[in-house]
């Protein structure tokens, strides 16, 4: 992304704020007068205060003026940081609500191609290290720019010829940055990508505690730990010699440009007012050099953590054309011919398949591992969309119902339960505006978790911990169907919903599922087969291709795949 192309857009989000912006820009000015106003107040005193043109004035004139000059410039930058930082405040927290709302749009395909790591990265560091950059650019091109024409004014007033001999810093200032700013670029952007590898690794290493002490993983973990800390202290210290390296040079160019200016001064007939004041202003200008010199490296970190910011953001959402609005669906669904397959190079994880799914029954999806049953999920949560044929809801095609209205009309229930640090009641009543009490109890009961908030010191206002961490497994997976309880869609989806209960929960929460089912368009995917005996039809898949389908006892007549699943698992269970 050019650099032109990431100013404006940084503009543009700092438009909203101009008015303190441009506040900001004035006392910065005003910080800017100070300085050749200090260098002229010596030069004053100096030819006036001492020597044969001595000029007779009150002493006190002395601290007043001087005074007046660093109390103003105390006001003028005390404003500069304030304003700043309310301005900059502002642009961080809007410029992490884009990613993150792009982030809750991305489509699924995204988290499936990208590290975790990586994208907290992008929400967390990038675009803070993206409003660094603003900040002190703001301040050192704006600032000190203001503050270097202020002193090359003065220093010009008082004595061109000599301010020329001084500009000789500024073309070898220029050269250097430019020299250095591409390396720099390349190596902000390597340490981006290690920052974000190291951050995955962290965040790994933190969810997964308990398998790297099972398994003796520490050694592992600290080695991949190791491998991008020293990846990332090579990056440092390669960007701090690229920019270190800088100083000195400007410094060295600085120091001859003055020895050669006070050589030709103390042949020129200068008065000594004058030579002190445009020594000490040219003295001045080697801070807001050396901070524009100094400013290239958190500019050019600054600059490619914008584009990654910015690639973010303009990642396209979750295709969403549909125009068609259902607010309670009868649950009719039906799949003409879906093919389907996640990338060109993949084969097709669905080919063919043909189903007609009627309000209110329940269809169960077997088959070995691989055979489509996750993908069948996918296409009918539209989280993806088939490649060829069409998935229709109440004869409707799924492309024309909007994502939002489509997705209200379903429930799931899944093996992987997901909860979030929060209370009980607002996991189980999650996505709701308002939680209604009366329902919320109802989801409770019918979920049979009120031991479990009995014995919770707040209840439902009971904090349950990062996932749920707080609760067994088993709890958990109540807390997932009381969830699809609250939710009261028409079409529900279990995905092994009682995988992780012992036989005691799973006979209270299958009474459970059985009431929430009655009168829904219910898909159960299941591996343990006792549990989908009573399905009105279980469809079999295998590789992609529905190859057989029916009632359990039909199949079982059958003799084909499903019974020898079947008999397969009655033997496993025998045997134990």
């Amino acid at each position: 992304m050019e650099n032109s192309v990431i100013v404006r857009r940084l503009l543009a989000i700092v438009k909203p704020y101009r008015a303190r912006a441009l506040m900001s820009l004035l006392a910065m000015a005003g910080t800017a007068v100070t300085e050749p106003a200090l260098g002229y107040a010596l030069q004053l005193l100096i030819d006036k205060g001492f020597g044969p043109n001595r000029v007779e004035f009150s002493l006190w004139l002395v601290p007043l003026v001087l005074l007046s000059i660093f109390i103003g410039r105390g006001i003028f930058t005390f404003s500069t940081a304030y304003l700043n930082n309310w301005v900059i405040s502002r642009v961080l927290n809007d410029l992490r609500r884009m990613v993150f709302d792009r982030l809750l749009r991305l489509p699924v395909a995204r988290f499936h191609e990208e590290s975790t790591g990586k994208i907290i990265n992008v929400v967390i560091g990038d675009v803070r290290q993206v409003v660094d950059m603003i900040n002190s650019v703001f301040v050192a091109y704006v600032r000190d720019s203001l503050v270097i024409v202020g002193l090359l004014l003065m220093l010009m007033w008082t004595n061109w010829k000599l301010t020329l001999i001084a500009l000789v810093v500024m073309p070898v200032t220029a050269g250097i940055v430019r020299t250095t700013a591409k390396r720099m670029r390349r190596l902000s952007r390597d340490n981006q990508r290690v920052t974000a590898e190291m951050t995955q690794v962290v965040e790994e290493a933190a969810r997964g505690h308990q398998v790297i002490r099972v398994f003796a993983g520490e050694r592992y973990e600290r080695e991949r730990f190791e491998q991008r800390s020293s990846a990332l202290l090579g990056f440092s210290q390669r960007i701090t010699v690229a920019s270190a390296a800088t100083v000195p040079i400007t410094q060295s160019a600085t120091a001859l440009a003055v020895s050669v200016v006070i050589v030709i001064a103390m042949s020129s007939g200068m008065t000594q007012g004058e030579f002190i004041s445009f020594i000490t202003m040219m003295l001045m200008l080697l801070a807001p050099l050396k901070s524009l010199v100094g400013v290239n490296g958190p500019l050019q970190r600054g600059m490619a953590a914008a584009e990654t910011v910015f690639a973010m953001i303009d990642t396209p959402v979750e295709a969403d054309p549909g125009k068609v609005v259902i607010e309670r669906a009868r649950g009719h669904l039906q799949l003409h011919n879906v093919q389907f397959r996640y990338t060109d190079n993949n084969p097709l994880a669905l080919n063919g398949v043909t189903l007609d799914v009627l309000p209110g029954q329940t269809v169960a999806l077997v088959g070995m591992s691989g055979g489509g049953k996750s993908t069948f999920v996918n296409l009918v949560t539209r989280f993806y969309s088939p490649q060829g044929g069409r998935i229709l809801l109440d004869g409707v095609p799924y492309e024309d119902i909007t994502l939002q209205s489509l997705r209200a009309q379903l429930a799931m229930v899944s093996q992987n339960v997901v909860l979030f640090d929060d209370t009980l009641g607002a996991n189980i009543a999650y996505g709701a505006e308002r939680v209604d009490p009366a329902r919320l109890a109802a989801a409770i009961k019918a979920a049979h978790l009120d031991d479990v908030v009995a014995a919770l010191p707040e209840g439902v206002n009971t904090p349950i911990g990062e996932n749920g961490m707080r609760l067994s497994g088993g709890q958990r997976q109540r807390v997932a169907i009381a969830r699809a309880i609250y939710k009261d869609a028409p079409i529900l989806i279990l995905d092994e919903a009682t995988s992780a209960l012992d036989n005691e929960s799973e006979r209270a929460v299958q009474g459970a599922l059985d009431t929430l089912m009655a009168g829904r368009t219910t898909l159960v995917i299941a591996h343990r087969l006792s549990t989908i005996e009573r399905a009105d039809r279980i469809v079999v898949l295998d590789q992609g291709r529905i190859v057989e389908a029916g009632r359990h006892d039909e199949l079982l007549a059958l003799d084909g795949m499903y019974a020898n699943l079947y008999r397969l698992q009655f033997a496993n269970k025998v045997e134990a």
